[in-house]
This record gives C-alpha cells, sequence and structure tokens, in this order.
C-alpha cells in the first residue's frame, strides 16, 4: 500500500483534522466511563471486574459479560492501547460499512469471540493445562474487524512496521504485537481473528445487516440523536451515500490499490493520486517512482 502526503489545502485540512466517527467516539467513551474509575479512583490492586468475561458469567447466567468485558481495561496502559486500537481500526470499519452496521457487528463479534474464547477456556480447564487469562479489552473485536477487511479487501501489499507485506500477513504481524499489551487474553484475540475471518471468508448472509435494514434504524433512537451531534461524523447505512461523502471529503487523497469504489474488470488495476493543479508533474512523477504504468486516475485539489 502506498502512501503520499497530499499538499493541497483541501486534502491537508481533512488529514489533519479527521472527522471522529460516531459509534467509534462513544465506544471509547464507554471504555473510558467503564475502566477509568476503577483505574484511577480506587486503590490498587483492583479486586477482578464484574464485566470481564470468565466462565462463571454463563453459570451464573451473566450473560451481559458476552458484551461488556470489550470495555473492560485493568491498566491505564492498556486503556491507552485500546483507545489507539477503538480510533484505528473501529473507526476504519465504520466508514466501510455505516454507523448502524459498525454497532451490529461490534456486537455479533463480541458474542462469537466470547462464546468461543469460553469453549476453549473449559477444556483448557478440564484438561488441565493450565488459568486462562479473562477476556477483556476491544481487541478482540479489533481483530475480527481486521479479519474481514483482510479477505474481503483487493489490496495485495500493506505498510506493517515499515515494512511491506502481503495483506493476509497484515493480522497474524498484528496479533504477534498484541503480546506487548499489557493484561491482554492473547486467546481471545486469536478467537476475535478466527470469527472475522470466517466471516469474511463465508460471507455470512444469515446474520448480516442489510442496507435496507441499516436505512430504516439510521432513523430510529439512538441513531437519530447520533446523527444530530455535529462534532462526530455519523456514517450512513446507504452505500451510495458513503461514496458521495468520501469524494466530497476528500478521500481520494491516498494512492490506494484496489479500493473498493467502482466495479473494477479483472486484471485491471487503478491508482488515485491527489496532487495539486498547479504541479501536476511532481503527481506524473510519483506515479513513474510507484512504477504505476497504468490505467490511473488523478484526482486535483484546489
Amino acid at each position: 500500500m502506498a502512501a503520499m502526503a497530499a499538499s493541497g489545502p483541501g486534502c491537508r485540512s481533512w488529514s489533519l483534522c479527521p472527522e471522529v466517527p460516531s459509534a467509534t467516539f462513544f465506544t471509547a467513551l464507554l471504555s473510558l466511563l467503564v475502566s477509568g474509575p476503577r483505574l484511577f479512583l480506587l486503590q490498587q490492586p483492583l479486586a477482578p471486574s464484574g464485566l470481564s468475561l470468565r466462565s462463571e458469567a454463563l453459570r451464573n447466567w451473566q450473560v451481559y459479560r458476552l458484551v461488556t468485558y470489550i470495555f473492560v481495561y485493568e491498566n491505564p496502559v492498556s486503556l491507552l492501547c485500546g483507545a489507539i486500537i477503538i480510533w484505528r481500526f473501529a473507526g476504519n470499519f465504520e466508514r466501510t460499512v455505516g454507523t448502524v452496521r459498525h454497532c451490529f457487528f461490534t456486537v455479533i463479534f463480541a458474542i462469537f469471540s466470547a462464546i468461543i474464547f469460553l469453549s476453549f477456556e473449559a477444556v483448557s480447564s478440564l484438561s488441565k493445562l493450565g488459568e486462562v487469562e479473562d477476556a477483556r479489552g476491544f481487541t478482540p473485536v479489533a481483530f475480527a474487524m481486521l479479519g474481514v477487511n483482510s479477505v474481503r479487501s483487493r489490496m495485495r501489499r500493506a505498510l506493517v512496521f515499515g515494512m511491506v507485506v502481503p495483506s493476509m500477513l497484515v493480522p497474524w504481524l498484528l496479533l504477534c504485537a498484541s503480546w506487548l499489551i499489557p493484561q491482554t487474553s492473547f486467546l481471545s484475540n486469536v478467537c476475535g481473528l478466527g470469527i472475522g475471518l470466517t466471516y469474511g471468508l463465508t460471507y455470512c448472509y444469515s446474520i448480516d445487516l442489510s442496507e435496507r435494514v441499516a436505512l430504516k434504524l439510521d432513523q430510529k433512537f439512538p441513531f437519530s440523536l447520533m446523527r444530530r451531534i455535529s462534532v462526530f461524523k455519523y456514517i450512513s447505512g446507504s452505500s451510495a451515500e458513503r461514496r458521495a461523502a468520501h469524494s466530497r471529503k476528500g478521500e481520494m487523497g491516498a494512492p490506494t490499490y484496489g479500493e473498493d469504489r467502482q466495479p473494477e474488470k479483472p486484471g485491471q488495476r487503478h491508482l488515485v493520486l491527489c496532487v495539486q493543479q498547479t504541479q501536476p508533474l511532481q503527481g506524473l512523477e510519483r506515479l513513474y517512482q510507484l512504477g504505476q504504468t497504468g490505467p490511473f486516475l488523478v484526482a486535483f485539489s484546489r
């Protein structure tokens, strides 16, 4: 995945002041409200949270833990990492599918990841393989979203840690990096990634949310209220509206291979480049440096 900083004023204003999607912001806010008082107001060491995911959740009919665990953090560093993960991965996913479907998939991915995690935890307990750390934090859902994007994206290469790697390797490299996040269950991250890859490969339409239903929910509470908050960006359930909004905001700024904007013929590859009208030659030189022989699109910013 190639990237170039756009020098046009229109592209610059968007890149420096990105609009935060509505559901992404409220996900991060809920995480802060749930975990913040425990981390900053209570004395250490903290007792285990009543919202984290553990085996007694189902035995005691505490089914709410199947969702609430994604908002629980036991360490300030993990809370900070969680906020970055929510902003980066959940924000991109919401811009792709819309606010309504983002909320729907957040719940679905959280529940299925939790069920699989509890199954593995039960097997580990019966076979006496050792204790499994409680699942907490948004990372399982983020890996599920990343798994869906990696499977359905038409990009063949991506830039990770300064290296250009095949896009299918990105989730696995980030999964290894998740070891560095304190008090994060690696098993729950694996479960989340497995759910995302499975959903992306099989296209489980039976648990999907159609665009027609998403458009109806756009007009219902609480989404109608979220739409009125102009500080944050509400992403419509209509794919046509999302494409139009992307065009108006100049999100064609970074040259991206295989972005799902228009149907492409087999073997065809486009490169979208945003350059200033006064410096078109620099844009063409950039195309030559990237080895792009065609076809390509050049978007000029005023």
